[in-house]
């Protein structure tokens, strides 16, 4: 009968310890996560704010290794981009994580549109926000490798920040725009994301790579959605 006792106890010790390393795993992973998409510094490399970097030729997306562009192709003229960035405060960004859609409005006119990929690892966060800051090349790290969700992917194109660290941006690590796919971001295509780039406002002054908006030059409205 002792021996029946012992027995249940070391079961019930190993079952304990193990539920233990489950959740201190899953805490850890949850903690390594990360929300949106910020800006990475680590390997800094003495650039102007917004330049491609060409030493950096290795990305990874969920822990798998992918190429990142040596540079950010350009299919809009500098007039076609002047005029693109008039500044118009009827201009504004509509995210409908619903339909997995980008629908760029100005007054009662739309501009633009095109399936995106919103948050699936962390949710996009719906309301009404403005851009505080676009670059035109960025570094952007974080995920966890413990859960397989990793990335790190220099050089992504057209980067529009509308709250905290979230943000719409040009992607070149997947292709399956329609569904959920970010950390929270808004995954959109290159091409789009360039044309949004220099017609939501603040305009980027000539020869910048980037730009923070301001009280007197305020960003485009961007309004989130279920």
């Amino acid at each position: 009968m002792a021996i029946k006792r012992s027995l249940w106890f070391v079961g019930l010790g190993s079952i304990t310890s193990l539920l233990i390393l489950y959740l201190s795993i899953s805490s850890l992973s949850r903690r390594q996560t990360t929300m949106g998409c910020p800006v990475s510094t680590s390997g800094f490399v003495s650039l102007q704010e917004g330049q491609v970097d060409p030493s950096q030729t290795v990305a990874f997306w969920q822990n798998s290794p992918v190429t990142p562009p040596p540079y950010i192709a350009q299919s809009i003229s500098t007039d076609e981009q002047n005029v693109l960035g008039a500044v118009s405060d009827d201009k504004w960004i509509e995210i409908d994580l619903g339909r997995q859609m980008l629908i760029a409005h100005q007054g009662d006119q739309i501009i633009l549109q095109s399936p995106i990929s919103s948050g699936l690892w962390n949710k996009t966060p719906t309301g009404e926000y403005r851009i505080w800051y676009k670059i035109r090349s960025t570094k952007m790290e974080g995920g966890s490798k413990l859960n397989g969700t990793y990335y790190y992917l220099p050089n992504v194109p057209y980067a529009m920040y509308f709250y905290k660290d979230y943000g719409i941006h040009g992607t070149y690590w997947h292709n399956n725009f329609g569904r959920p796919m970010s950390h929270g971001c808004v995954n959109s295509p290159t091409p789009i994301a360039e044309k949004l780039f220099y017609w939501a406002n603040p305009p980027l002054p000539e020869g910048k790579h980037a730009i923070r908006s301001t009280s007197e030059n305020p960003g485009t409205r961007v309004i989130v959605h279920n």
